[in-house]
């Protein structure tokens, strides 16, 4: 009877050392920064440009530091300015007359990154200038680099002025090499194409954005695949 009941207190006891998690949680990334001013599409009149975004929040409490990456174009690949700090607002002087792209991103002090915010651009006002350029196009569908099951698609984009006037015409160029050099729709109003398909390939498209003033602006080259 004794060996029983010291038999029960040492099961007990070990369930409920084995229910203890003393383990520290598992650390989180930092919410993504939403993006204030300038605004999406602004005519910054201005070429000093105050940068300002919402605080991001951190489920541990941890310090935050925020990048802050200003652009020439939507891929980021002619980068102008960067900032890195604790504060969520920056100022940059920057040329006149040219179109901008920005994007915000938060860090915590374990090196964890939260994802980069939406991209917003805006054209710093230039001396006399009558025309600005259109905004490069901004890819819908299909998503980069996706992966298609069908034997058709819509090619779908967004694109802006800040001149609001102006008309907005596009030439989609498509194919299977990269660039594509293939016409396939000219002076398209319309933000959409439907495209046919054979399987098993990889297609590349690009839009050209042009205005009813003689300006354009040629658009990143997008891909896709199917099976």
């Amino acid at each position: 009877m004794k060996k029983y009941i010291l038999f029960t207190i040492i099961s007990l006891f070990l369930i409920s050392c084995g229910g203890d998690d003393d383990s520290p949680p598992a650390n989180t990334a930092p919410t993504i920064p939403t993006l204030i001013a300038p605004t999406n599409n602004k005519l910054c009149i201005s070429n000093v440009v105050s940068f300002q975004w919402n605080i991001s929040t951190d489920a541990e409490n941890n310090p935050i530091i925020y990048q802050l990456q200003v652009a020439k174009d939507p891929q980021f690949t002619q980068i102008t300015e960067t900032y890195e700090g604790s504060a969520n607002t920056k100022d940059f002087t920057l040329q006149k007359g040219t179109a901008y792209y920005w994007r915000v991103k938060a860090t915590d002090d374990k090196n964890l990154s939260s994802e980069y915010s939406t991209v917003f651009n805006f054209y710093t006002s230039g001396d006399a200038i009558i025309n600005y350029l259109p905004f490069a196009p901004e890819l819908v569908q299909p998503l980069f680099n996706s992966i298609l099951n069908t034997t058709s698609a819509t090619l779908e984009w967004k694109a802006s002025d800040v001149d609001a006037t102006d008309k907005l015409v596009f030439d989609v160029y498509f194919g299977t090499t990269n660039p594509p050099t293939s016409k396939i729709s000219e002076n398209k109003e319309a933000k959409t194409l439907d495209v046919t398909l054979v399987p098993a390939t990889e297609y590349y498209w690009k839009v050209v954005v042009k205005d009813n003033k003689g300006g354009e602006t040629v658009g990143q080259i997008w891909k896709f695949k199917t099976n």
